[in-house]
């Protein structure tokens, strides 16, 4: 089983309203997120921060609004059969969303460990544009190279990312193995993200991409 984190703990200080309640046509950015999440993690654990309640009550009753309307529904219809037993979204909190997103990175891969997966997605909240097929080719990527492991012990010891690119440049969302998950997570040295996987990644994987979605990070409105 592969599992979504979605960050979206920060205090969005460059926008007039939270990141994560902002919209990409009707949708807000955190619900694209999960549902983007969704192409293939039945389980994503989205990570809050600053004015945590009322984002979760927001997108719950935007869920509710899907469900009820069909909407979700088409969306889900094209997802890989992994969902068959149902989607889930698990909202926890950052008490120390203002120390930086490795925090949240880290809230997040705790309690997606707890789902024990395979991998881990990792995908910001202010990536709406990243495609599902996207999404649904670097956990493919993160799966061959976990099924090339001769043994399940290997497997469980192997600290592997996928990257994906786009023209060269590095983006999101960021896929983990279970061994890298727990490095990041126990990672008390590193910087960010990028760092703890290069001080605890024995291998990291790219995948090439003409999804510019990948890249777009939106501080402001406009970006």
């Amino acid at each position: 089983m592969m599992v979504g984190v979605l960050l979206a703990g920060g205090a969005s200080s460059r926008m007039p309203s939270h990141k994560a309640l902002a919209k990409e046509g009707r949708t807000s950015y955190l619900a694209l997120g999960i549902r983007h999440l969704w192409s293939t993690c039945s389980h994503v654990v989205a990570v809050l921060g600053a004015n945590g309640r009322e984002i979760q009550r927001s997108v719950e009753d935007e869920f509710t609004r899907m469900a009820e309307s069909g909407e979700l529904h088409e969306a889900l219809s094209g997802t890989q059969g992994h969902g068959r037993d149902g989607y889930e979204v698990h909202f926890t909190r950052n008490p120390k969303w203002k120390s930086g997103m490795l925090s949240s990175v880290q809230v997040g891969l705790r309690e997606a460990l707890d789902l024990r997966p395979k991998g881990v997605l990792v995908l910001p909240v202010d990536h709406p544009s990243v495609r599902p097929d996207t999404i649904s080719g670097i956990a493919s990527v993160l799966d061959l190279a976990l099924a090339a492991c001769r043994t399940s012990a290997e497997r469980g010891r192997f600290a592997y990312a996928v990257v994906p690119r786009y023209r060269g440049r590095r983006g999101h969302p960021v896929a983990l193995s279970s061994a890298l998950t727990r490095a990041v997570a126990a990672d008390r040295q590193a910087t960010d993200l990028s760092d703890a996987v290069r001080r605890s990644a024995r291998l990291v994987g790219y995948f090439d991409t003409q999804d510019a979605g990948i890249l777009r990070n939106v501080n402001r409105p406009g970006d």
